[in-house]
């Protein structure tokens, strides 16, 4: 065995080494990224990997790959599993031959996504097997059995770790690397594989008759457990249960839930034993209302009646509070925390030279007063500068722009989204928008890369997961090929053509496509790309704040003059704002 201190999502992907996997496939979402991200890092691969361009792909993918027998590996963040949720429910029916794991990472207090919802709850919708960690070196050991569990019962599995545990760091104990030497090979069988009615009916009776067993298998696995201390008891599940172990009372009995779905005779043994149950659980309460459902008149504490939140995430704090007002807590240890005054908000920002910023800068400047929907990227960090209306999932801006343009509001429709959302899920949407003639202008925020997420490649970067070479998407014949008769590429620095173009589809009805194209700061820096440096000539500044208003975070005023900080990346696009030429390359004059 040996002993290494790693992030978990590493931890999480050192245990699919260990286990053989064979095929891996995702598309990256935070808390979920660093897992693909580790294994494409590793020097010698006996598995196969991409990155897909979206989640229902890439499950659709990992699938076909265990119908061929061999352990495949899927991952996402939990709105992901909403893209994917039409392969999910059905696969459950068609069952698996290798092991199939889909890693959906869920983001209590919505860190860096739109909504906080539970994939426990597509679990028990889904009837399959779901894996709950609550710590680092837990999430390790689960995939190992996740993997075991999905062959032994034929069904995927799920593993939920939440952004807690992808991104904590801990000792974890790790095993033996076992190369992946299954080798694929698809057996016919129409029954099992072709969901048509008649066999559909028969599939869905063999799936619940599985439950019962699973069921049995997760508490003999120890993923859930208790102990009886007493005449009080916590039920915890997840990175909650950790909490709670560090902060248990002499005398009150625990269980620890750690997978679903939930054997209800053991878990009623268990609450009937007790004068009164406290359960703690981030977001849905799942667990909770299978307690309740078996607690034959045990008072049970809990969401449903206002002791713990439905929302946020969990901390050592949280749940002493959650203990103490339920009664299972004498004295909580946590002193509150006094606010420190007058910290200057540091909201986040779009990069110093980002290519967003100058094409938002041209989009409200031709189109002054128009309804501006948006979607998932950093480009939604727009909102700070007046150009983003709305944000809902992945592709929903155009498809919203269309609804918008044919709801009889008559002001201009402006829509933006990234180059891999597009290709995720943009594209249907602008066929449907085009199809309806719908009268908006989308642009395309094109940095050939997915920059959000952690600078993954996607099909218009024109490099695969693994580095190798691969034909780029041409955004401008996808769009095309959906009937757009007005598509134009433009460079996002050039502010002078941006507006042109931009000011050229006003005129035009129907939908026209820009393509802002420019690479991102950070993969240019990476790449060795230098354009330098700007800086204001203090005689030539007269103090109007054009460039300041602009937004960018290596522009500075002090003493009623801007000035330019070393976050600089020499995009210019600040040399063609100002009105008296007082922004100038460094060391021109």
């Amino acid at each position: 065995m040996e002993r290494k201190y790693l992030l978990g999502n590493e931890a999480i992907a050192h245990a699919c080494l260990e286990s053989g996997v064979d095929f891996v496939c995702g598309y990256p979402g935070t808390p979920s990224s660093e897992v693909i991200d580790t294994l494409r890092a590793q020097p010698e691969r006996s598995y196969y990997l991409e990155w897909s361009v979206n989640e229902k792909v890439a499950l659709e993918n990992a699938l076909a790959a265990a119908w061929c027998g061999v352990r495949a590996l899927c991952t996402m963040k939990h709105v992901g599993l909403n893209v994917a949720a039409d392969p999910l429910m059905t696969s459950a029916y068609t069952g698996v031959t290798g092991g199939v794991v889909i890693m959906s990472a869920d983001d209590p207090f919505a860190h860096s996504s739109q909504n906080e919802q539970d994939t426990r709850c597509y679990a028990h919708f889904a009837r399959v097997p779901c894996l709950d960690p609550g710590s680092v070196q837990e999430a390790h050991d689960m995939i190992r059995s996740a993997f075991e569990l999905s062959e032994e019962f034929g069904l995927l599995v799920i593993f939920r770790p939440t952004t807690r545990i992808c991104h904590s760091k801990g000792d974890v104990e790790l095993g033996p690397v076992v190369a992946g030497s299954r080798k694929g090979e698809f057996h016919k069988d129409p029954r099992q594989y072709v969901v048509i009615p008649a066999h559909t009916r028969v599939l869905h009776k063999k799936l619940n008759e599985k439950q019962p067993a699973i069921r049995k298998r997760l508490v003999e696995k120890g993923f859930n457990r208790y102990e009886i201390r007493g005449k009080m008891a916590i039920i915890a599940s997840g990175i909650a249960s950790s909490y709670v172990q560090e902060l248990l009372p002499e005398g009150v009995s625990f269980m620890k839930i750690g997978a679903y779905p939930l054997d209800e005779e053991w878990l009623g043994e268990f609450v009937r034993k007790h004068e009164k149950v406290l359960v703690i659980e981030e977001l849905a309460p799942e667990v909770e209302e299978t307690v309740r459902q078996v607690a034959g008149g045990v008072p049970v504490f809990g969401k449903k009646n206002g002791y713990a939140p439905y929302e946020g995430e969990l901390s050592p704090a949280a749940v002493a509070m959650i203990m103490e007002k339920a009664g299972f807590l004498k004295k909580n240890p946590f002193v509150p925390s006094v606010p420190v005054q007058n910290l200057p908000v540091r909201p986040p920002i779009l990069c110093a030279g980002c290519l967003h910023r100058g094409a938002f800068y041209a989009i409200r400047k031709v189109f002054k007063d128009a309804i501006y929907p948006s979607d998932i990227g950093c480009y939604t960090l727009g909102l700070q500068l007046g150009v983003v209306d709305t944000t809902i999932c992945m592709g929903a801006s155009i498809t919203v722009a269309s609804g918008i343009a044919h709801s009889g509001e008559t002001r201009d429709v402006v829509c933006t989204i990234g180059d891999s959302t597009f290709l995720h899920t943009g594209i249907q949407g602008l066929m449907n928008a085009v199809y309806n003639g719908a009268n908006m202008t989308v642009v395309i925020l094109d940095n050939r890369i997915t920059a959000m997420t952690g600078h993954q490649p996607n099909p218009n970067t024109g490099l695969t997961a693994c580095g190798v070479e691969t034909p780029p998407v041409s955004l401008d014949a996808v769009c095309r090929a959906c009937g757009v008769r007005f598509v134009e590429t433009v460079d996002s620095y050039d502010l002078t053509d941006m507006v042109n173009v931009l000011q050229e589809a006003k005129k035009r009805t129907g939908v026209k496509v820009i393509i802002a194209r420019q690479m991102c700061v950070i993969s240019a820096r990476r790449a060795g790309v230098k354009r330098g440096r700007y800086t204001v000539d203090p005689d030539a500044c007269t103090g109007c704040g054009t460039c300041v208003r602009f937004g960018c975070p290596a522009i500075e005023f002090a003493d009623e003059k801007a000035r330019i900080n070393e976050l600089c990346s020499g995009c210019a696009v600040c040399a063609q704002l100002c009105p008296v030429g007082a922004i100038i390359r460094e060391g021109k004059k």
